[in-house]
């Protein structure tokens, strides 16, 4: 057993991984909130129920219509897009100008609707989605064991959360979506459809919560409450790492995730509560988050 320091290297490193895997969901999941808030203002509290959504898509894809694991990674998050865009068609567009308090309510009465019924249907407790053929099994390091599905996770997410960060960031049409959500009257003039970008944005971002959920689904037991248990530490990383904020929130997510992990190997009893704690910390000295512009 390698130690040093008394540290032992083996557990640690495991539980790195452990944190990087948590990561990369909070990093996915937070983008999602970030996009959906910094564009277009809306507090989502259905993300969670949606990221169940995605989970309970590839479980029912592939023991009731066949769907293998890898055309859900495909389908399952276009299917969690698309009710996204009817929710914001039908229900949040109505009240798009209102206070943000009216979304928050709203969207949180979503989620428990959601939640109640996959509860009512599949009960509480969870089920079993097997990891895919292709990548099983793992790779020997010099201090720990990883498995390929786990790291197939963090480079997978992460390789999405860039591509989303340069398309917002650094393409004309992520300029089109930052002007058309900053001044929707003068994008207008040059005829631009911005109720358009602001439904498929939308939908872009819960999609990324519906991949987030067929990701997870190998990895967490597969049930209604799993939204609902991530959903607040997703919102405590977002506004670490400063609300709207592309970059941060990935950043962000990644990071916390590290440093979960890390707190369990020395300190496990905080490790629950050092997101939040870091959260208030921030929040004492620098109000806009990390990554945040000050109002």
């Amino acid at each position: 057993m390698a130690t040093i320091f008394g540290i032992n290297l083996f557990a640690l490193f495991g539980q790195l991984l452990v944190g990087l895997i948590n990561g990369s969901f909070y990093a996915l999941l937070a983008l999602g909130l970030a996009i959906i808030f910094g564009l277009l203002k809306i507090i989502n509290f259905s993300h969670g129920a949606l990221y169940m959504l995605g989970a309970f898509g590839a479980y029912l894809g592939l023991n009731y219509l066949g769907i293998d694991y890898w055309w859900a990674l495909v389908l399952v998050p276009i299917a969690v897009g698309a009710l996204g865009i009817l929710l914001e068609r039908t229900l949040i567009r109505p009240i798009a100008n209102e206070d943000h308090l009216y979304s928050l309510l709203l969207t949180f009465g979503i989620a428990l609707i959601l939640q109640g019924l996959f509860t009512h249907w599949f009960g509480s407790s969870g089920m079993p989605y097997a990891i895919p053929e292709e990548l099983k099994g793992g790779t020997r390091l010099p201090f720990m064991y990883l498995p390929d599905y786990r790291a197939w996770i963090i480079v997978f997410s992460l390789s999405v959360c860039a591509v989303t960060w340069y398309i917002i960031e650094k393409t004309k049409l992520g300029a089109y979506l930052r002007a058309g959500t900053e001044n929707p009257q003068l994008m207008q003039a040059f005829g631009i459809n911005v109720p358009l970008i602001v439904t498929l944005t939308y939908g872009f971002g819960v999609g990324l919560a519906g991949l987030a959920g067929v990701l997870a689904a190998p990895v967490y037991s597969v049930s209604p409450e799993m939204g609902s248990n991530i959903l607040i530490v997703v919102f405590a990383i977002v506004v670490i790492g400063g609300m709207g904020s592309i970059g941060g929130a990935i950043l962000t997510g990644l990071a916390m995730g590290v440093v979960e992990g890390l707190t369990k190997y020395f300190y496990p009893e905080a490790s629950t509560t050092v997101i939040f704690l870091v959260m208030v910390l921030v929040l004492l000295t620098k109000p806009a988050g990390l990554f945040g512009k000050e109002a």
